[in-house]
């Protein structure tokens, strides 16, 4: 495989769309395929690039197979399809978040067709994808690490090896479970700031910039106490993702304490019909308890 690898973007949500714009950039995107019409519309609308329509196409003559999906089932079924397809020697990355153990299986089940697995999680939202600017977190086998590293400067800014296939996903879990615990203390942080009376925008400014600032205070901060909630990181997803680490925690023996207290409050947001809406949407439970 050359340092250019022609690689197929499966999945163009909000993280895939960016990704795939990316490779487009680098001069190695292949081609690209979304399972929902109206997102390949809208990828094609403002890309330009027009999605093939099926996923057997789109993956015949890549290098690489890139998919980006929200559930565990999707990866597991895609990866059921399109392997048959799949000549040996072909590397399939996978930047979703799942479960350690799917991770394990759709490398095995790979690993028949001779087709290489990399899990490789990525941190950084919706901005990231579309900024190149990634963290990307990876379980993978050496020789294949070196060969996904041109995708990974497409796409990322940061990019780590964390160990065998499963990794990477592993690392992801303990992404969303701090992600979790900053988005409580910001979101109630902010509702305190504004039961003071204080000028929210200046306080994200100087606390920002101080030893409890971070990218959700940052980027949210004025965002959420302005009711402006468009994703970012949607309150399902999160809600998925901390399902996934629920299920490892309880395994390993490891406290939970956070996870269920962020799992209970994006409950109540479930059942209020916010799930595509940002994270941030918290601060709204902040603020009227």
């Amino acid at each position: 495989m050359t340092d250019s690898p022609k690689v197929t973007v499966l999945g163009l949500g909000a993280m895939g769309a960016g990704m795939a714009t990316n490779l487009q950039t680098h001069g190695l995107l292949h081609s690209v395929w979304n399972r929902g019409e109206l997102r390949a519309q809208q990828f094609a609308a403002v890309s330009g690039i027009e999605p093939i329509k099926t996923v057997r196409r789109a993956v015949r003559g890549a290098d690489v197979v890139l998919s980006c999906v929200s559930a565990d089932d999707d990866l597991l079924a895609l990866v059921a399809d399109v392997a048959p397809v799949l000549p040996a020697n072909t590397l399939w990355i996978d930047c979703s978040t799942v479960a350690v153990e799917t991770a394990r299986q759709a490398h095995g089940h790979l690993a028949t067709q001779g087709v290489g697995f990399i899990d490789a999680p990525v941190s950084g939202g919706q901005e990231g994808a579309k900024n190149g600017s990634l963290a990307i977190m990876v379980g993978a086998e050496p020789d294949w690490w070196q060969v996904a590293l041109p995708v990974f400067a497409a796409i990322g800014s940061r990019w780590v090896l964390m160990g065998a296939v499963g990794a990477g996903q592993a690392t992801k879990a303990v992404n969303q479970i701090m992600a979790a615990g900053v988005n409580q203390a910001v979101t109630e942080a902010m509702a305190f700031a504004e039961s003071q009376g204080l000028p929210i925008a200046e306080v994200v400014n100087v606390v920002g910039s101080g030893a409890a600032g971070n990218w959700f205070v940052n980027h949210r901060g004025v965002s959420m106490t302005e009711g402006d909630f468009q994703p970012g990181f949607k309150v399902a997803l999160h809600h998925k993702d901390l399902k996934i680490c629920q299920q490892m925690a309880k395994a390993s023996g490891a406290p939970t304490a956070v996870i269920e207290h962020a799992l209970a409050d994006y409950e109540r947001l479930l059942a209020e019909g916010c799930s595509e809406e940002d994270i941030s949407a918290l601060y709204r439970l902040k603020r009227s308890s």
